[in-house]
């Protein structure tokens, strides 16, 4: 059976490696020729509005899943005319803009910050005074990894956030004091079957993922089932199938919803090695209708990103329980270009050799 990607990053080099012991075959499309699942699979290059470099893709393909929701919503119902899409559709229009998002939530009764949507400067204004200080100024569309953001502390930071941010579609939200970051990654098949990972902690460092910790410590059996209950009820109402990872912000024993992601995502990338089935083997088996497998964690796990360094493999490799990934890619300041994970019996094993790896990859650190 052939699977088509629409993108050829890092995410879908790892759902080909999973998919691969399954027997499955990829080809992926991607703007850039230099895309790291080119180096494992055929990769199709060329623009998403180009008509006949998709339907060279699609040819002969058995159905089609994306590895980013910033994929054309023009060029995926194209495809979808011929080829069965998971995650549906409707999933990535959703995902595509935060001021749908978060109506969405509030829709189903999950818990936002207070949001604005802002077209102009007196816009901005006026969202200031729901707000209040401080508030976020980010885009609605095409904004990950801290960009397209803007923490306005006080009225000193509002001219230049306007002036790098304006002129576009944009949403204002009330800063929330969470107490730590979350995300709950859950998957749904095609015959409805659910099943959900144990909640992650996330750590953020100029609004890039630099480490997850798995599962999330200090949590309680009444926290992972409302984690489970908000996934749930955005699956069922979108018809989903695939794998949702949903970040989450934790605030006095409640959980409130910041972004979702249609794919599989970074915050779960330590079930490579940490749970009974990874989330890119999971991922498959939901689009295909196969059974799902155990998501049950094997003891305790955490994940650094490797952004902007490149550190000496034997080092982190002498680390007992560290497993490297390597993307193959240009290394480049603030680019994701790897991930290291590392699995343990028990927390304090665990924090023992986080502190060994921590201060390696400090040494090359961007």
């Amino acid at each position: 059976m052939q699977i088509g990607v629409l993108g050829g990053g890092q995410l879908g080099r790892m759902l080909a490696l999973a998919g691969y012991p399954l027997g499955l075959g990829f080809r992926f499309f991607d703007t850039a020729p230099e895309a790291p699942a080119g180096q494992l699979a055929e990769l199709v290059v060329g623009d998403y509005a180009d008509e006949e470099a998709l339907a060279r893709f699609a040819e002969g393909l058995s159905l089609l899943t994306y590895e980013f929701e910033n994929v054309p919503l023009a060029a995926v119902a194209r495809l979808a005319q011929s080829l069965p899409v998971y995650p549906p559709p409707g999933a990535l229009e959703v995902a595509q803009d935060r001021l749908a998002e978060k109506t969405f939530f509030q829709g189903l009764g999950i818990p936002t910050p207070l949001f604005y949507p802002v077209q102009t400067h007196n816009d901005l204004l006026d969202g200031l005074e729901r707000t209040g200080w401080p508030a976020l100024l980010k885009t609605r569309r095409m904004g990950y990894d801290g960009k397209g953001q803007r923490l306005l502390r006080s009225p000193a930071d509002l001219e230049a956030a306007w002036a790098q941010l304006g002129g576009q579609p944009l949403i204002l939200e009330a800063f929330v004091p969470f107490e730590r970051e979350l995300s709950i990654l859950a998957v749904r098949s095609t015959r409805g079957q659910v099943a959900f990972y144990p909640l992650v902690e996330n750590h953020h460092e100029k609004g890039i993922l630099r480490k997850s910790l798995a599962p999330a410590p200090a949590t309680s059996a009444r926290l992972q089932h409302q984690a489970e209950e908000l996934a749930r009820r955005v699956m069922e109402r979108l018809d989903y199938v695939g794998v949702l990872a949903i970040e989450l912000f934790e605030m006095e024993g409640v959980l409130w919803a910041n972004e979702m992601a249609p794919r599989v995502h970074n915050s779960g990338h330590w079930t490579l090695e940490g749970a009974e089935t990874s989330q890119f083997e999971n991922h498959l088996r939901a689009i295909l209708g196969l059974p799902l497998g155990s998501t049950a964690p094997r003891g305790r796990a955490a994940m650094l990103n490797l952004i902007g360094q490149r550190p000496e493999f034997a080092r982190v490799l002498e680390i007992p329980g560290a497993h490297l990934h390597w993307y193959g890619k240009e290394v480049r300041p603030g680019r994701k270009v790897g991930h290291v994970t590392l699995r343990a019996d028990t927390p304090e094993v665990l924090q023992a050799d986080l502190r060994r790896l921590e201060a390696v990859l400090a040494e090359t650190k961007d």
